[in-house]
């Protein structure tokens, strides 16, 4: 069986195509699950997300969706929802769905995988910002808000790594998901990116199977020929790490299906 669990709608303003599209070309790529996770509202970067009012018909629509494709692909309901404190909504984080995507796209008000702050990258020092966005996937972690830790390595979209080594900070970083109870997702859209590999790369996707953090699979779509992108490869990389399975969630409770 084949799962995808964070893909997006036109909800978010940046995302293309009409929902039925996305889950038409799930079913066309031989998906048999299907997860809308599009951006949460909050009031920060307003105009790349849904507004709160929207929030309620988009849990409408999304399970009208599960009511007529039933049988033909299971349709899951969630949201990616960016983890800054003192933003997110407390009608988002009690969302009743199937499960919410914790997400860091943001070091203060820096928006680092934005190409209209690019420039930025410049004026930073590039070990100082991985380890702030490190300690922010920690504290995400420690929240107890989230399902799945999105994109992990996320700071790498643009090219820029780490110069330093920074493998305990990482580690910090998994083991405080591993703690959690949460999974990460293999997120392929880093491969449609400059950085052209997924999220997480192959090593610490190897210290999240030695640490036996689950997985989960994505495809991150903002259009629909998106779905379902690299899918086979992603999942050669999750057995070359050591994994046999993956997990989904119903109703905030999870499910581990075999990889194919």
């Amino acid at each position: 069986m084949r799962y995808d669990l964070h893909n997006h709608t036109w909800r978010c303003n940046h995302a293309v195509g009409s929902m039925d599209e996305y889950v038409q070309k799930a079913i066309e790529q031989g998906l048999e699950g299907f997860g809308f996770a599009c951006h949460a509202p909050m009031a920060f970067d307003e105009e790349n997300r849904m507004a709160l009012a929207e929030l309620e018909s988009y849990k409408r629509d999304v399970l009208e969706l599960k009511e007529r494709y039933v049988g033909l692909c299971d349709i899951k309901l969630g949201l990616e929802v960016d983890y800054l404190p003192g933003f997110m909504e407390e009608e988002v984080l009690q969302f009743e769905g199937d499960y919410l995507i914790g997400s860091i796209h943001f070091l203060g008000d820096w928006g680092f995988d934005n190409p209209a702050f690019l420039a930025e990258y410049a004026k930073r020092d590039i070990n100082e910002s991985w380890r702030r966005y490190l300690e922010g996937i920690v504290a995400m972690a420690q929240s107890g808000h989230f399902d799945i830790v999105g994109h992990f390595d996320l700071m790498k979209v643009f090219g820029f790594r780490p110069t330093e080594d920074l493998r305990s900070e990482i580690e910090q970083a998994l083991r405080a998901i591993k703690r959690a109870g949460m999974v990460i997702e293999l997120n392929a859209s880093g491969l449609r990116k400059k950085v052209a590999e997924p999220y997480p790369g192959e090593s610490i996707l190897q210290m999240a199977g030695a640490l036996e953090i689950p997985i989960t699979f994505s495809s991150d779509s903002h259009a629909p020929e998106h779905v379902g992108f690299e899918r086979v490869r992603l999942e050669n990389l999750a057995k070359q790490a050591g994994y046999t399975h993956y997990t989904i969630f119903t109703h905030r409770e999870k499910e581990s299906l075999k990889i194919p």
